[in-house]
């Protein structure tokens, strides 16, 4: 599984970044988190607000810092 989290280094977006780290290392979910801050990337996406969370490739959570829940119905854990 393929996780990018897309933020422009704010504080919500390294809270996101945390959160998901956390989800996936507590529930041993095989997944590379990457943390994307290059705005040309970014806006392949084609998202305005941060953060965003991408899972394989397609936006799943944009503009909100989600909860652990959140993350973890997301992941399927």
């Amino acid at each position: 599984m393929e996780i990018k989290v897309l933020g422009s280094g704010c504080s919500r977006c390294h809270k996101t970044l945390e959160v998901v780290n956390k989800v996936v290392s507590e529930n041993h979910v095989d997944a590379n988190v990457e943390y994307v801050t290059d705005l040309m990337k970014i806006m392949e996406y084609n998202v305005m607000s941060m953060p965003v969370i991408v899972i394989d490739g397609v936006v799943r959570i944009k503009g909100t810092v989600p909860s652990e829940t959140e993350v973890k119905q997301l992941l399927g854990v």
